[in-house]
């Protein structure tokens, strides 16, 4: 039974790549480290290939409610979040204040 279960476990991760492609509601594509995006809890559920979507067979996520210019910076955070994971004194990311009100609720959607 345990081979079996490390047999499909191997099978499952033959697939993951270091790249993922996440797709905004107006077609924009931004492909991001795997690392960075599993920092996005609904990003890094919808990829686990054990869970069973496409988008962890495909290593593409579309996000429906999230438009280009929000989800460009969503990426940007993620990065940006990775880059000071281990850092004190991180300075405040920069914002622009229209896209705030869209943002907490991208946030909010994606579990960061």
């Amino acid at each position: 039974m345990a081979d079996a279960d490390a047999t499909a476990d191997a099978d499952a991760n033959a697939n993951l790549t270091e790249y993922v492609t996440l797709v905004s509601n107006d077609g924009f594509e931004f492909k991001i480290l795997r690392s960075a995006a599993y920092l996005a809890g609904a990003i890094k559920n919808s990829l686990k290939p054990t869970y069973g979507f496409k988008e962890g067979s495909e290593n593409r996520v579309d996000l429906p409610t999230i438009n280009g210019v929000v989800l460009e910076k969503v990426c940007e955070y993620l990065y940006y979040n990775q880059k000071h994971a281990e850092s004190k004194d991180v300075p405040d990311m920069e914002i622009p204040p229209e896209l705030c009100l869209e943002l907490l609720i991208a946030a909010d959607y994606l579990d960061v």
